[in-house]
């Protein structure tokens, strides 16, 4: 199981529209999440900011190509562009990757 985890920028004021949108997230979003694998998904906040943390079962490049190839999550991140700001890794489609400094089994 891989682990996988980014972070983003929620414009000024915009957290509980973010939440909100995330409350309601669409199903079939969902869907290409767990079709890509991913499980045990949280995102959490401080401020302005917020980290996403998710497990790949299938590995973080087959959920990367899964996404960046889904016509909804093109429409997600479309629809959440008023709200954040997430820089996207050209190569991959996706979410740069943070780089892991500590692990704790």
């Amino acid at each position: 199981m891989e682990r996988f985890a980014w972070k983003a920028i929620v414009h000024e004021g915009k957290i509980a529209e973010y939440k909100k949108r995330h409350d309601e997230i669409w199903p079939e979003m969902k869907q290409v999440l767990k079709d890509s694998g991913i499980c045990n998904y949280s995102i959490w906040n401080i401020g302005n900011e917020v980290f996403g943390y998710f497990e790949c079962e299938k590995g973080v490049v087959f959920a990367e190509k899964h996404q960046a190839e889904s016509q909804i999550v093109g429409k997600w991140n479309e629809y959440m562009k008023d709200v954040m700001t997430m820089v996207m890794d050209p190569e991959t489609g996706a979410q740069p990757k943070m780089r892991e400094v500590f692990y704790l089994k």
